[in-house]
C-alpha cells in the first residue's frame, strides 16, 4: 500500500512540473514575462537648502519640475542628513552613519568610504541592474574607491568634492580624462539620458539605476546668462531671517542654478515619458545638506555645515506613479541613511548585508501603512558637534534642547523645563557617540592605490599630495587646487601611496610652464625605480573662471592644464612615498602641476 502511494505522490510531482513547463513554454511564445524591478532616477544636489524650492513656500524662485514631482508623489517633512557632501553621500550609498564608514572629511583622503563597506549600487548590480552615474562622485577617487569600482557600470563626472569651472570642464568618463560640453549640469543631464536610452529595459530585459549627484548650488557660484539674468537686479523679497548676515549675490546665484536644476529635472522626467517608463520608474530627489549660504530658509537655525535643523534638514521627494499615492505628505521623520534599505524594499531586492543597517525602510510611510511607525532618533554629526532629533525635539550639540513643532526656528531652550526629555536625549548622544562615532580611527592610515588590478587607470592628484621646500598650493582649499612656486632642487612633492598590482605604467603629468622656464628636468621615483621628464615646451595659459563668477569664489581659480608623457616607470607591489622633485631648473620655475596620471603599460 506504501509503495502505491509514494507512485502515486511521484506521478502527482510530475504532473506539477509538466504543467509549470508546459505554461513557462506558453508565455515565452507568447512574450508574456515577469514585470522587470522598477528603473531608479536618484537625483542629488548640492548645497541646495529645504528652502530652496518654490513648493516650500520660497517666492523668490519658481522650481514647477520639482514641484510637480512632489505633487505626483510622496514629499517628506522633516527629513534630515549631514551638514556636509561626503558624509551624505556615504550615508545615501550605505544605509549606515558616515563613521562607521571612515569618511570625517571632504578631501585629502577623509572623503573615501572605506573599501569594505557595501553600496546601493553593488547590491543593484548584483539584482540584475545595469548602473550608472553622472555628477560629482566624492567618496573617493582612486580604484577601489572610484565609483567604476563601486558598483557603478558608467561614471562621467569628476571625483574630487568640488570642481573650479563648470563650463565644459576637465572631467572623466570611466577612469579616461576628457573634456566637458557645455555647463555640467546639463551635460551630466544629457550623459545620464543617453544611458537610459542604450540601457532601455524594454530593449535589454534589464532595470537601469541613473545616480545623478549633481554639484550645484555648491560653489563657484557660476550659472549661464539665461538663468542669471531673473536674478541678477532682484532684491528678493524673502531674506535669511538675519538679514544682515545674507549676502545678496550669492542668493540670487544659488537660486538661478536651482532654476537650472529644476528645467534639468523637466528634461529627465520627459525623457522616462517619452521612453514609457514612468508606471516602472522611482524617481528619489533630495540635497546633501542645507544652504551653501545665509538666505531664506524657512526661519530655521543653521546652514551648511551646521548641525542644528537648518544645516541637515533637505526636502525628499519619491515619486513612483501608480504605486505611491500623489501628494503625500509625510510627517514622520527620517534620513539619509534610510534610503538605501527603502529602495531596495521599492524594488524587492533582498540581499543579506555584511555590516547591519543603521537606516530603515520608509516604503511602509510611503504606502500609507504608518500605523504602528516606531519612534525614532535620528543623530546628526560633523566636526565634533552631534546632535539628535526626535520626532517632536531636537538635542543641540551643547546639549541645548528645543521643542521643534512649538520653535521650529530653535529660538527657546527647554532643557531645565523638560529635565527627563532632555536625559534621554542626552543619554541617546552619548551612546551613539560611544557606539557609532567611535568606529572612526584616531588617524587616518589609509594610502592613495595606484594600480589596482581590475583598472588600468589611476589619477593621483596634487590635492591628495604634499608640498616642501617652497611649493605652495594655490588655495587653502585642496579638492581643485594645483602647486606652484616649485623654484629649487631642494623643493619635492609626496604622496603617501600603495601599488596594488607591480607592474609598468605609462606616467602623464598635467602641468602649465611660462614661457623663458622651458628645460626643466624632473624625476619621479617610488622605491628604487625612477623616471626622469623634461618640460621641453611651455605652456601658459591664464588663469580663469572670475570672469563667469557670479559672486566672487573662495577656491582656487582654474587653468587649462596641459598633458605630458613622460614615460615609462616600473612599480613594485607595496607602500611607499612617491616623490616628485626637480634635478635642473634653467629658468624661475620648474612648472605648475595638477595631476599625475598612470596607466597600466600594454605589454
Amino acid at each position: 500500500m506504501k509503495a502505491y502511494i509514494h507512485q502515486l505522490f511521484l506521478i502527482f510531482i510530475a504532473l506539477i512540473l509538466l504543467s509549470c513547463t508546459a505554461k513557462e513554454q506558453k508565455d515565452q511564445q507568447e512574450g508574456i514575462s515577469k514585470p522587470l524591478p522598477p528603473n531608479i532616477l536618484f537625483i542629488l544636489t548640492d548645497d541646495q537648502g529645504w528652502g530652496d524650492l518654490s513648493i516650500n513656500g520660497n517666492t523668490n524662485l519658481s522650481t514647477p519640475n520639482i514641484d510637480k514631482l512632489a505633487n505626483a508623489g510622496a514629499m517628506f517633512d522633516r527629513f534630515y542628513v549631514s551638514p556636509v557632501c561626503s558624509p551624505t553621500r556615504a550615508e545615501i550609498l550605505t544605509g549606515r552613519y558616515h563613521p562607521r564608514g571612515g569618511v570625517y572629511s571632504t578631501s585629502r583622503g577623509g572623503e573615501r568610504l572605506d573599501l569594505d563597506e557595501t553600496t546601493l549600487a553593488d547590491v543593484l548590480k548584483e539584482a540584475g541592474y545595469v548602473t550608472g552615474a553622472f555628477g560629482k562622485w566624492h567618496n573617493g577617487m582612486q580604484p577601489p574607491y572610484h565609483p567604476n569600482a563601486r558598483g557603478f557600470d558608467e561614471y562621467y563626472g569628476f571625483c574630487s568634492g568640488h570642481w573650479g569651472n563648470y563650463f565644459s570642464p576637465m572631467l572623466e568618463h570611466n577612469g579616461t580624462i576628457i573634456k566637458g560640453n557645455g555647463f555640467v549640469i546639463d551635460d551630466f543631464t544629457t550623459q545620464a539620458m543617453k544611458f537610459m536610452e542604450v540601457n532601455d529595459p524594454k530593449k535589454t530585459g534589464r532595470p537601469f539605476l541613473a545616480y545623478l549627484p549633481f554639484n550645484t548650488p555648491h560653489s563657484p557660484m557660476q550659472v549661464p546668462d539665461k538663468y542669471w539674468e531673473k536674478f541678477e537686479n532682484n532684491d528678493l523679497g524673502m531674506r535669511h531671517r538675519d538679514p544682515e548676515k545674507e549676502k545678496l549675490t550669492h542668493s540670487q546665484a544659488a537660486l538661478a542654478m536651482v532654476e537650472n536644476i529644476d528645467w534639468n529635472v523637466g528634461r529627465l522626467v520627459e525623457k522616462i515619458e517619452s521612453m514609457g517608463l514612468t508606471d516602472n520608474t522611482i524617481i528619489v530627489y533630495l540635497s546633501d545638506n542645507g544652504p551653501n549660504g545665509w538666505r531664506w530658509n524657512g526661519d530655521m537655525k543653521g546652514r551648511k555645515g551646521s548641525t542644528d535643523e537648518g544645516g541637515v534638514r533637505s526636502p525628499l521627494i519619491v515619486q513612483w506613479i501608480g504605486k505611491i499615492a500623489s501628494g503625500k505628505n509625510v510627517p514622520q521623520i527620517a534620513s539619509a541613511i534610510d534610503l538605501m534599505p527603502t529602495l531596495m524594499d521599492l524594488a524587492g531586492v533582498e540581499r543579506t548585508m555584511t555590516k547591519p543597517l543603521d537606516g530603515v525602510s520608509l516604503k511602509p510611510l510611503l504606502e500609507g501603512k504608518e500605523e504602528n511607525w516606531p519612534d525614532r532618533l535620528v543623530f546628526n554629526y560633523w566636526s565634533k558637534r552631534t546632535s539628535v532629533r526626535s520626532q517632536q525635539y531636537r538635542l543641540d550639540d551643547k546639549n541645548q534642547l528645543f521643542d521643534m513643532v512649538k520653535d521650529p526656528g530653535q529660538r527657546e531652550d527647554i532643557a531645565e523645563s523638560v529635565p527627563e526629555v532632555a536625559q534621554q536625549l542626552i543619554a541617546a548622544k552619548d551612546k551613539w557617540i560611544s557606539e557609532v562615532l567611535s568606529e572612526l580611527p584616531e588617524s587616518d592610515e589609509r594610502t592613495f592605490p595606484i594600480g589596482h588590478p581590475n583598472y588600468a587607470f589611476t589619477q593621483v592628484p596634487i590635492r591628495d599630495a604634499q608640498p616642501h621646500g617652497h611649493i605652495k598650493r594655490s588655495n587653502r582649499h585642496p579638492n581643485d587646487t594645483y602647486f606652484t612656486n616649485w623654484i629649487s632642487t631642494g623643493d619635492s612633492i609626496t604622496w603617501d601611496v600603495e601599488v596594488l598590482e607591480a607592474g609598468d605604467y605609462d606616467v602623464t603629468v598635467y602641468y602649465t610652464c611660462k614661457v623663458g622656464d622651458e628645460g626643466a628636468v624632473f624625476q619621479l621615483r617610488f622605491g628604487d625605480n625612477k623616471l626622469n621628464g623634461k618640460i621641453n615646451e611651455a605652456h601658459d595659459p591664464p588663469l580663469f573662471g572670475m570672469e563667469d563668477d557670479r559672486d566672487e569664489r573662495i577656491e582656487s581659480y582654474v587653468k587649462d592644464f596641459r598633458p605630458l608623457k613622460v614615460g615609462k616607470i616600473h612599480l613594485e607591489k607595496g607602500k611607499g612615498r612617491l616623490l616628485l622633485k626637480a634635478l635642473e631648473i634653467p629658468g624661475n620655475q620648474v612648472m605648475d602641476i595638477r595631476l599625475l596620471m598612470f596607466n597600466r603599460a600594454v605589454m
